[in-house]
Parts: C-alpha cells; structure tokens; sequence
C-alpha cells in the first residue's frame, strides 16, 4: 500500500511539474553548512551540498575565498549535481570559506558562506619533563602544553597511571582555557606523577603529554598567605547570543580560598550557574541584556583579590524585512526594502545576477533600500540583498521581471445569464504589459457611463438594477503600444431570482430533525443545492448514515437522524441557478472574536479589549476571558462579561500572560480568539513568604538552615532573594544574612562559640528590587551535633555482570570507628572516560549491595563505592573493573506456527541465531495472557515448541522470546488464539470431524488467519 501511493503521488508530483511549465530563477533549497573535517577519516573526501530549485534547471559552480573553483583543470575537485566533491583534502590547500553559485537563463544567485575547518590532534613532545617540588601548603601550577590541534579540545588530568583522574574541588581545578592543572594548597596525598590528556571534541582522539613528578621540600611547611588568582576569564569576552558562556577563576592560598562572583552593574543571572566549587560561572542561553562587567573575588582569611573583565554579547544579523520576486512594467520604478538587526548594527549590500551592484544615474542604494527608476527590459535578473556584521552575512534573494506584451485575453467570448433587478459585473481583465487602454462598447455603440452604468477602475462594467433592456453583445477592447485585443460578452436577463425558505429547529442529542430549504426561481432554469457544515460542503455519505438528502425539483431536505454532538455547528442551504445563487444559514455557534488588544497592564490586572466576530445568526449572551502564563495548567477564565472589553485580576506580579477570548450564544460555545501579545505584569515587592523552613545536620559550631525555594511564579520582580534571620534562643537581637540566588534552598553559619544541639530561632524572608516581602513563621533550629565524614572507604568491592544491561556490586563497610557512614554511593563509568562523566547511585540506607541497571552491553566498566554521611562523603574505594554481558539476541523468534485442538496449542517456530556481538541463546520465554488483562503466564523452555494446554472461554494472546545470558530478546509475532465454552471446538464448529488448517502470516499485522477446507 505505502509503495503504491509513493508511486501515485510522485507522479501526481510530475504531472503538475509538467503542467506548471513557467520559467522562474535559480531558488536555493539546500545551502552550504560550515563544516569541521576530520583529517584522520580514512575517506579524505569532503562533500559541500548545494541544491536549488528553478526552470530552465540551474547549473553550478562554486567559490572558495571568492575564486572561482577549476573543476575542470583540477582532478581534486567534482561536481554531481550541485554538490562541490573535494578528493584528498588536506587543510593547506581546502580550508576557507566556500559558496555556491547557481544560474540559469533568468539569473544568478550565490549562497551563503560556508566555512571548511579540518579537525585534527597533534603528538605532545616527546621530551621529558621537569619535576616540580613545593613546600607543603604551597599552590603549584602544572603545565599542559597542549600539541597543536582543531578545533576545541577538552583537557583532564591521570594521577600516577589510568584511570585514575584527577578529582577537581575546591582546592584543585583543571581550566578548559589553558588545560594547566592548579592546586591551590598542596597537601602529602598530592605527591606523584601527572600526565594532561587532551581529547579532541570531533574525532575524539586522545594523546597524553609525558609525565609531570610533584614532590614535597623536606625544608618546612608552607605558612598562610593570601589568595592570588592564576587562572581567569579574558579581560573582554566576547559570546554570540544564544551560547553558553563559561567564566574561570581559581586562585592559589592557604588557607585554601573561597571564590565569590558579582555583576558589576545589576545582578548575576537567575539562569546562572556555579560549577566546580564556584571556580567557574556558566550563563546558558545568553542574552543581550546578560553583557556587562563581572567580577570574580578569592577570599582566605589571610585577605582577598578580585579580577573583572567585560561580557561582550553579539548577536548575528536575523532578517525584520526581506525583498519578494516582483513582475513590474518596462518604465515603472522599483522599490525593494530590506531590514535587518544584529549588533553590532548591519550594513547592507546588493547583488545582481551574483555580481555587485553599483550606484548609477537610475540606481540607488541607501540603507538597505533599492531604488531603480524607468526600468527596462535589461534591469530583469535575481537580486540579493545582503545584511552582514563582523561576525557573519544574511542573504535574501528575489527575481525582478519586467513586462512588455500586447494585451491578450485568456477567455473566449460567454453568456452571462443574470436576474432582473440585479447588479450585473462584466470584467475586463486583459494580460498586457504596460498596462493598456479600455473602452466598451454595446452591439457596436460605445457606452455611455451613467447613475445606473458605471466603469470601475478594474475596468469592470458595472450595471445597476439590470432589465430586459440591457440584454445584448457588450465588447471590452484593450490596447497598448504594442497591439490591442477585445473580449465579448452576451448579456441574457431572466425574469425572477430565486429565494429559499427553511425551517430550523432547536433539537437535543438523540433526536432526528429535517432541516427543509424551498426554492422559488425562474422555470425556466435549472436550480442545484449544496448543503453546507460550517462553511464546508457536507458529506453526508461520511456520517454513518445520520444524514440523508431528499431533494425535489425547487426543495432540498436535509434530515438528521439520532444527532451527536459532534453534528454541532452552522448549516447552509445555498440554492442556484445559472443566473443567481441565494443562500440560507441556519444558527450556529459564535464564530472566534477578533485579536485581544492589551490596553494597560498592572502588577495584578489587565484591560483587554476585542471586536466581536460573526454571531452565527444567534446574538452572543457572554465572553469568556482566558489567561495563560508559563506556569498555569492550561487556559483559565479570570473574567467573563457581554461587552467587548474586561479587566482580568488577580494577575501575579512579574508573571509573562497571553488572553484570549471565547463567545457564547443560544446555540453554544464558539472557537476561542487568536491569542493575545505575550505581557508581562508590572513588578511587586514579594508576597510569598519560603515555607517549610528546618535545619539541622553539617559540622561541628555550623548552624544548616533550609527552606523550600519560592517559584518564580511568586518572585514578583528582578533581584529575588532570601533574607535568612536567626538568633539563639533566649537573644533579642536577630542576625539577618542576605542569599542573592533565588534557587538557593540552604544557608550555613559557622561559630566556633557555640556549643553543639544549640537551639535558634529562625525565619526567611523574601526580597526584590522593589522591597522587602514578608517572613515566614519562627521555628526552632539545633545547630548541629558535630562529627566527620567517614574516613575509610568501603572494603572486598565485587562486581557481577547479570546482564547486557546489569551489574550487581558488593562491599563490606568501613572498621567502626569516626565518621560512620549512614548511606554508601556507587560510582560507574566506562573505561577510558573520566569518571566525572559517569553515573552515581546511593543506597536507600546502610545497604551493602547494589544493582546497577541500563547500562550498555558488552562494555567495561569501572566502579567504586564511598560511604557518605550528614557531615560529607568518604574516599573512595579503588576502581575495579567489570565486562557487561553481550547484548541479548535482537532478532524475534519467527515463522510461528500454531495447530490448536480443543483447548490445546502446539507452538512452533524457527530457532532464533545471535549475532557476533550478541550472547548466546540458552532457551525460550514463552508468554501467554488472556485479552483485556495485564498478568501474563511464563513457561520457560529450552527447545523450539511447545504444548499450551489454555484456560476454557476467552481469547488469549501469545509471544515468544529468546532468552540468553545478556537478557531477553526481542518479542515475536503475538499470536490470538480463541477457546470455547462447553464442548472443546475450533471456533465453535462442533461437529467438525476431519479438518486441515491453511496458515498465513502477515508480517505486518499482529494477527493470525485461518482459513478452514473440509
């Protein structure tokens, strides 16, 4: 079936390709992409695609850094088709900017720039390098010296050997700008060797660089000293919108520093987020108003120093307005206008059959506006406007015509039958080029205009209240420069028009009704109905047979039997004859009111107004008001009224909303309107205190406050924040700290004054940029008990694959002692990849097993376990290496055959054989379950059939799976099989004595067909 109408609308597609055989300019369809090359593929062969559509059929030719490509003179180089086919590329020779060039007897075009970048790793040197030795306590700084490669590589570190990476955290970080690995204070566990792997982002090649030894001094202890910031962000970033930006900054000290960030002018981002404890910024998505001065601060308590640079958001030229194909007569002017935005602002060129276009006596070219007076015929051509900024170009392209014909018609001369009494319209519409001269005339009689004969400026002839005496041969002559034409019309004048009568009636689901349309005409014509559902032509042949059409020589009943709601809606009769139509509607719903205009919005209100739409035939009773925001269920009805305008209330402050509007009548409820522009309400001081504020846990002398964040729904305007407040118990005076991230959730005080399980009062309030908001209710918090985290890691780690996708770990936990864990996370992650890249799942409690579940078959992995508490997690045990099992088979068991008597089915089918990369197959899952319920039966077997003895009465499905070490396979074909009730027999046949059984099978269905001979 899918084949056939493939070929049916392909040709469908050619005969309307045949037909339609006007000549148009090239149009591109397909556009070159800017592209990165691997120079390691073992296929040096890189294809630049280009595709345009036009007639004649374009023909190609490419530019790389605006020369023309020798496709001839170079064996390098092919074309097919479109497509630029680039032999053994090496980036010496092919890197640069590409574009393609189509043309055909119309014009010429070019596409857009693409750029050909060559992805490539380099080898480290080869020469071993210096070890590096520091007093204890001291930050070092080791360097990566990355080979030569493109594009962007990512940087990590191996301590001592693979694949034990390096963990970055407050005191060690790893910058994705210079790959240097920095420590800030170093510490005995630090001593060994270090070696920086770069990965290349496309070809996923890694090299590693000769190892780097880091030893201690044996001349003393490094004392504090105050933070100086080694790595950070360049003094000017800048970042296309809509990117992800990432500002570094670490610092070395001792004490090991904190880092603090701050937007110079304003606040950091709500979208904002810290990673790697807080040595790196990222803003995702960002935006124009996301530029400015942003300061990073390293803080110990030996001092502080900060860096700031400057976030430079560009953005690349979007098109406001582009330039459309224009078919213009020879002398007229054009006035082509494109508008484009960008930052920085575009600049705007023009093109003409791929070449510029310069100024001229007729020619100017202002801003992004073309201007060309008295064209002629040699002006016709493709154009291309071009928007373009330092950071990239926009083209858009459109085929100028100019006109030059004798006038032509492309109707033979008709009758016009029209009604007395009625305005009759004689069209003059002639093809010519410049536009031509019109005159009428009446059986050889140039006609006259008066009150009742008027020339339109269409050039129509307009006669009003028409009578028996306007009946005649009216000529409409055309005529130009360059010939003349004239079209005949016979204008015949019948005596009546028809009218319809009906009889609508209100019915209710379940009823039947005839809805009759009368017609009263001239007997002398013919007349034809059509019935219409909501302005489209009804099939009653569609409708189940609720609709049935009775039609006479003047009448045409339309009955409806048994109505469902779905035959809700407006029903026309339209009645016509060759000289007159006449149509009756009967009431319907409303139709949709017009666009909702926002006239004034509040922090809490909106004022909408609207024009009301078609009523149907039935007056509108009420309008409903409906609002939606980014965080509503859906549409809600703030407000509903009869007039055309509303005030909707009890808006949230700071909150972006659409509206629209529903009408309603005596019939029923209509199609909502368009929405409205997207609004945001004004901004509020917050009215929604944190709730759920508690505490507890962390270390020693530290104070955990936590509170569920307030959505920002309830925000109510720029710069939310908390206000955390708190006193111990039996003190007046409250502590308050300001928390400047909205997501934020917890707040930590540290005092080594206070004793452990030391009762507070604590509140959290909120604030914005327009106030202070209201605090929650005081409840008591302890501060915490005190403890560490666990100081050993979990010992006698196993691993056993269950599956492809399965791993079941093991452990025993710590010695008792300090530091108890109170849960343990397991770490996985497949060999050659870090083990940040991962994945990580904690126990529920003091659970010593685990199953790890969808992970890939046939695929080493690395695990390790570490206990955590409230207080923080414990190290890590040692990575051990485990194999998933190879995947189960992926082919279904098939050509399932099946003979049942009575109650029993023998099942058969082909054995199904695994793959090189599959496990085995050691056995079948055979599932068996009655229709319309969840619970299956298995029976397990390790042959290719099986006897099912089935339940009496139902309809039961059946499927087959292969089974192996790497889990189940894919399921089968299902199989439905019907029992009987009573007396056993094959689809109730109960005297049926001798039988065969014809199978077949369709592989694209789910059933089985029997077919039963004698």
């Amino acid at each position: 079936m899918s084949l056939l109408m493939a070929q049916f609308s392909l040709c469908a597609f050619s005969v309307c390709f045949i037909r339609n055989n006007k000549e148009f300019g090239p149009v591109f369809i397909q556009e070159p992409d800017d592209g990165i090359f691997s120079l390691d593929s073992d296929d040096k062969k890189v294809i630049m695609n280009c595709e345009a559509r036009g007639n004649p059929v374009p023909t190609y030719s490419w530019l790389i850094n605006g020369t023309v490509v020798d496709t001839e003179a170079d064996f390098r180089y092919s074309l097919i088709a479109g497509n630029l086919i680039i032999h053994n590329a090496s980036e010496a020779i092919d890197y640069g900017r590409y574009q393609c060039r189509a043309e055909n007897s119309i014009g010429t075009v070019l596409s857009r720039d693409a750029l050909l970048q060559f992805a490539y790793l380099g080898a480290f040197s080869g020469r071993a390098r210096g070890a590096v030795s520091v007093r204890e306590g001291q930050g070092v700084v080791l360097m990566c010296a990355p080979p030569p490669h493109s594009p962007e590589i990512i940087y990590s570190w191996v301590f001592n050997e693979l694949p034990s990476f390096v963990a970055e955290d407050s005191r060690r970080f790893i910058s994705q700008e210079t790959g240097n690995l920095y420590i800030s204070k170093v510490q005995p566990s630090d001593v060994g060797s270090y070696v920086c792997q770069v990965k290349n982002t496309v070809t996923n090649a890694r090299v590693l660089s000769p190892p780097t030894p880091l030893a201690l001094k044996t001349d003393g202890v490094m004392g504090e000293y105050e933070p100086k910031i080694e790595a950070h962000f360049p003094q000017t970033v800048l970042a296309a919108k809509g990117v992800t930006v990432r500002l570094e900054c670490f610092a070395l000290g001792n004490p090991v520093p904190t880092i603090t960030w701050r937007k110079m002018s304003g606040n950091i981002p709500k979208k904002a987020r810290l990673r790697k404890s807080q040595a790196v910024l990222e803003i995702p998505n960002i935006q124009l108003e996301d530029s400015g001065s942003y300061e990073c601060k390293a803080e110990n308590t030996r001092g502080g120093t900060a860096f700031r640079g400057h976030l430079q958001v560009y953005t690349l030229p979007q098109w406001i307005s582009m330039i459309n194909d224009t078919q213009l007569d020879s002398g007229e002017q054009l006035h082509w206008e494109c508008r484009a935005t960008g930052k920085p602002r575009p600049t705007y060129r023009w093109l003409r059959n791929g070449e510029p276009l310069n100024s001229q006596s007729r020619v100017e070219m202002v801003n992004g506006e073309l201007i060309i007076h008295r064209l002629q015929q040699a002006d016709s051509g493709m154009y291309q406007c071009i928007a373009e900024n330092k950071y990239g170009a926009i083209y858009s392209s459109a085929e100028l015509k100019i006109l030059a014909s004798a006038p032509m018609f492309s109707t033979n001369p008709f009758r016009l039958i029209a009604t007395v009494g009625k305005d009759v319209s004689l069209e003059c519409r002639p093809r010519a080029s410049p536009k031509p001269r019109i005159s009428w005339r009446k059986n050889d009689r140039r006609v006259q205009p008066s009150r009742r004969i008027m020339l339109l400026r269409n050039n129509t002839l307009r006669i009003i209240n028409s009578s028996r005496s306007d009946e005649g041969s009216y000529v409409c002559r055309a005529e130009n420069q360059f010939g003349s034409a004239e079209l005949t019309t016979v204008l015949l004048v019948k005596g009546k028009r028809p009218s319809t009568t009906s009889s609508p009636h209100p019915v209710t689901v379940g009823e039947s009704v005839v809805l009759s349309c009368k017609v009263t005409h001239d007997p002398s014509l013919d007349v034809s109905f059509l019935w219409l559902l909501n302005n489209q032509p009804l099939n009653t042949q569609q409708e189940g047979g609720h609709f049935e059409y009775i039609q006479t020589s003047s009448t045409a009943d339309m009955m409806i039997r048994s109505i469902l709601l779905k035959h809700a809606g407006k029903y026309g009769c339209r009645a016509q004859t060759r000289a007159d139509s006449w149509w009756h509607l009967f009431p319907g719903p409303p139709g949709p009111p017009g666009v909702v205009i926002v006239e004034e919005i509040t922090d809490t209100t909106a004022t909408l107004s609207w024009s009301h739409g078609v009523d149907n035939h039935s007056p509108i009773t009420t309008y409903n008001v409906q609002a939606r925001s980014p965080v509503s269920l859906g549409w809600q009805t703030p407000v509903t009224g009869n007039m055309e305008s509303a005030m909707a209330v009890d808006l949230n402050p700071w909150v972006e909303y659409e509206f629209r509007v529903v009408a309603t009548n005596g019939i029923g409820t209509g199609d909502p309107s368009a929405s409205s522009r997207v609004v945001r309400t004004k901004e509020a001081v917050p009215s929604v205190a944190p709730v759920n504020v508690r505490g507890g846990n962390g270390r020693r002398h530290e104070l955990v406050i936590s509170w569920e964040p307030v959505s920002e729904e309830f925000q109510n305007g720029e710069g939310f924040g908390y206000i955390v407040a708190f006193r111990a118990n039996g003190t007046r005076g409250w502590k308050e700290k300001m928390v400047t991230s909205a997501d934020s959730t917890t707040y930590k005080y540290r005092d080594e004054t206070f004793p452990p399980l030391t009762p507070f009062e604590v509140r959290v309030g909120v604030y914005n940029n327009k106030g202070d908001g209201p605090f929650s209710e005081v409840v008591t918090v302890f501060s915490a008990e005190g403890g560490e985290e666990p100081r050993e890691p979990p010992s006698e780690v196993q691993a056993f694959a269950i599956s492809s996708s399965e791993i079941k770990v093991m452990w025993k936990p710590p010695n008792p002692g300090p530091g108890r864990p109170q849960g343990y996370e397991v770490s996985s992650w497949k060999d050659m990849e870090q083990e940040e890249m991962g994945k990580k799942k904690r126990t529920k409690g003091n659970e010593t097993t685990m199953l790890l579940t969808g992970l890939d078959g046939n695929t080493q992995y690395l695990i390790s376990v570490k206990g955590f508490n409230n207080v923080g997690q414990g190290p890590a045990s040692s990575p051990i290496k485990i194999s998933t099992k190879k995947n189960a088979p992926s082919l279904p068991p098939g050509n399932l055959m099946w003979i049942q008597e009575g109650n029993n089915v023998s099942l058969s089918w082909d054995p199904v054989k695994a793959r090189d990369n599959e496990s085995e197959v050691i056995g079948y899952k055979v599932l068996l379950r009655q229709e319309g319920r969840g619970h299956s039966q298995v029976m397990r077997t390790p042959n290719s059939a099986v006897v099912l003895t089935l339940p009496e009465g139902g309809t039961y499905i059946i499927e087959v799976r292969a089974v192996s070490e790497g889990g189940e396979g894919a399921a089968s074909t299902q199989v439905r099989v019907l029992t009987s009730s009573g007396k056993r027999s094959l689809y109730g046949f109960s005297d049926l004595k001798m039988c065969t059984y014809d199978l077949y099978f369709l592989s694209a269905m789910s059933d089985v067909i029997i077919v039963l001979a004698e």
